[in-house]
């Protein structure tokens, strides 16, 4: 597999490192506390080696040691988890998902989470909220920057352009409501979205859209 150059966002605290992987576009996306060193992976998608060589090069962004301690996966469709087994198996990380997709992950998980629940790591926390309808149990991770905006990793819940892939008209519905409630409702225009595939986008430039979502259904 051939992953994309990596591209760095500097924030206040915390660097984000993101890779592209696979034939699918998947996005891995790594957090790294400046201060120490902890650091947090979300979505082993795709080629073990490009994320393991994201990760040692995201030991540059701290003035402490690095330490990958979590590995988040946004939901549990195959194409967002072919490196997480390799990836939790070679490094000391604690693997998470939402509570809903537990079952469906062949790699097991030492935390779950769930809507209002908050990832607490040495320098940074991570709010989780769920996303119900691509997966049962799809999350977004929110990190707050205390020099702003916000930032949320979407996984396949929220795209430039439109929400993920559902299966029935119930499960749009139930995406729609929850991304419109507890994303679009709670944030304002200058938060950052990092989708699980393809570039970021803002809330701003994606609200005025959802109208139209809810129209066409998807």
């Amino acid at each position: 597999m051939i992953a994309t150059q990596t591209e760095v966002t500097e924030l206040s605290e915390i660097t984000i490192r993101r890779i592209s992987v696979s034939e699918m576009d998947n996005n891995v996306y790594l957090l790294t506390s400046k201060e120490h060193g902890t650091q947090v992976l979300i979505d082993a998608a795709d080629d073990a080696r490009a994320i393991a060589g994201m990760v040692a090069a995201g030991s540059t962004d701290c003035t402490d040691w690095a330490n990958l301690q979590l590995i988040i996966t946004t939901h549990s469709h195959w194409d967002h988890v072919r490196a997480l087994g390799s990836v939790a198996t070679h490094s000391e990380a604690m693997t998470a998902c939402g509570a809903a997709d537990e079952d469906d992950i062949d790699v097991p998980m030492d935390l779950t989470f769930s809507n209002g629940d908050t990832a607490e790591l040495d320098g940074f926390e991570l709010e989780v909220i769920e996303l119900r309808g691509h997966t049962p149990g799809s999350i977004a991770l929110v990190y707050r920057d205390p020099q702003g905006p916000d930032h949320i990793f979407s996984g396949d819940s929220l795209f430039p352009g439109g929400l993920g892939k559902t299966n029935s008209p119930e499960d749009f519905q139930q995406l729609y409501q929850d991304v419109t409630e507890r994303i679009f409702d709670q944030f304002d225009d200058a938060t950052v979205v990092h989708p699980g595939h393809g570039k970021p986008t803002t809330i701003g430039a994606e609200r005025p859209q959802l109208e139209e979502w809810k129209q066409r259904g998807w």
